[in-house]
């Protein structure tokens, strides 16, 4: 089989997942958590985001469920924290089929256990049960919880906010392919903003929050203006990454959401993976904040021992920990995020170009190359590390000041400028985060290295 567990699950190509091989991931996924006692039988919830592959995918997965002695729940079309919520709530594992921002001929497999996320040892343990024995088809009927997974989770972001908080904003949602389309509508309305509908779309868009260059994003600053909005907000297909383009017409980085989220609910720990702000820990908001590899896994497994902690990754998903009055989810969430940016905004009544200004942060860009497999992606940072000739050849003009290998490779320049060069764990891409003092030199510098990243490994 040509899969494997990345920074968030399982993904492949579609021919390679459907199938059999969808059933014998979900099997070994149920044998695991029974021979480790982390769940002894009971319901299996399973959801899917709006690509085309996934619905089919969805039935491989309630037929593995039902084979291997639990009961399959289906929740349909929601969003991965919505799945996530569920099954927390009611003491069940969960399946989400998704392949997230990548493209359709590729998706996923992500799995839940009561307790929430697999860990990385999980993971090990779902591999080591995998068996090559056919999945029989389930054809009896299922129990459908959709409506009931949707309302629960709408709830808890309705939740978030007093009763007319966004009385007076008016926003736009960029509803594309996301799974989340109808219901981030619904909760900013049922707060009071006036909402605007744009960019439906009835094809799948692999729409990645980072890689805002994307001709994908072209329209929005037009938008903006043509509806006089205060912001643009979205997702990426299955909503656990949030997108938001302020009312001057300006992307806001997924790492500044996840900082205005953790101030919103006055956390004491900030856990976020190395790709984030390096000005964080300067910015004095918590008492603490830990790095780590880019992968939920990572994020969740650091949260675990610390209270009244938010988790946070570059791309904006936001995960909360115990501690707080409002209910843990330690998996990413793209509305949190963005309802606790308007929230901020509306309470400071400023725009939301006006405080993600104050935050005290670098400004932060990135790209990324698509279509490099890993066997160029990999020898490329191998060399990169350990040539360092080869290394100052490859940034001249640039001088290096020190290395990190947390994850990938992040330069430091004796600029006090960074570059961070990282390839995918989901998808053949290659790419780069850059740090800089003014928004112009960090386009230069993207700009730059993103040329460099060509010329090296095309």
């Amino acid at each position: 089989m040509s899969l494997k567990f990345g920074t968030s699950g399982v993904r492949g190509l579609v021919v390679d997942l459907e199938g059999q091989p969808a059933r014998r991931y979900v099997t070994a996924f149920m044998r695991h958590l029974q021979t480790s006692g982390q769940m002894a039988g009971g319901r299996v919830l399973v959801g899917y985001d709006l690509r085309p592959s996934s619905p089919a995918i969805a039935e491989d997965c309630l037929a593995a469920i039902a084979y291997a002695g639990f009961e399959p729940v289906d929740c349909g079309a929601v969003p991965t924290p919505a799945l996530a919520l569920q099954a927390m709530t009611t003491g069940s594992a969960a399946v989400m089929i998704t392949g997230s921002h990548i493209p359709a001929d590729r998706n996923g497999l992500k799995f839940y256990k009561p307790a929430g996320e697999v860990s990385k040892a999980d993971e090990a343990g779902i591999v080591a049960s995998l068996s090559d024995i056919d999945v029989p088809d389930y054809d009896e009927s299922v129990l459908d919880e959709n409506e009931e997974t949707l309302e629960a989770y709408r709830d808890r972001c309705v939740d978030l906010l007093p009763v007319g908080a966004l009385e007076g904003f008016k926003i736009g949602v960029f509803e594309h392919s996301t799974v989340s389309r109808e219901l981030m509508g619904e909760v900013l309305a049922a707060l009071g903003a006036k909402v605007v509908s744009l960019g439906r779309s009835d094809v799948f868009v692999p729409v990645d929050t980072e890689a805002f260059s994307d001709a994908l994003f072209a329209p929005l600053p037009g938008w903006v203006r043509e509806h006089e909005l205060d912001a643009i907000v979205s997702a990426d297909g299955d909503a656990d990454r949030p997108l938001v383009m302020d009312g001057s017409g300006n992307f806001v980085r997924g790492d500044a959401l996840g900082l205005l989220a953790a101030r919103f609910l006055s956390a004491k720990t900030v856990v976020t993976p190395v790709t984030s702000n390096s000005a964080i820990e300067r910015t004095g908001y918590f008492a603490e904040v830990v790095r780590t590899r880019v992968g939920s896994p990572f994020v969740v497994a650091e949260m675990k021992k610390a209270e009244k902690v938010v988790g946070f990754e570059a791309n904006g998903g936001t995960f909360v920990g115990e501690g707080f009055d409002l209910t843990a989810l330690p998996t990413r969430d793209a509305i949190l995020p963005v309802i606790a940016a308007l929230g901020l905004a509306a309470a400071e009544k400023i725009s939301v170009a006006e405080l993600v200004a104050r935050l005290p942060l670098q400004v932060a860009v990135a790209d990324r190359l698509q279509n490099v497999p890993g066997d160029r992606s990999g020898p490329f940072l191998e060399r990169l590390q350990k040539d360092s000739g080869y290394a100052a050849e490859v940034f001249a003009p640039h001088e290096i000041a020190n290395v990190n290998a947390i994850d990938g490779l992040q330069f430091h320049l004796k600029s006090g400028e960074t570059v961070h060069f990282r390839a995918s764990g989901n998808a053949p891409e290659l790419r780069s985060y850059v740090e800089a003092g003014t928004a112009e030199r960090a386009k230069e510098l993207l700009a730059w290295s993103m040329g460099a990243l060509e010329k090296a490994v095309r």
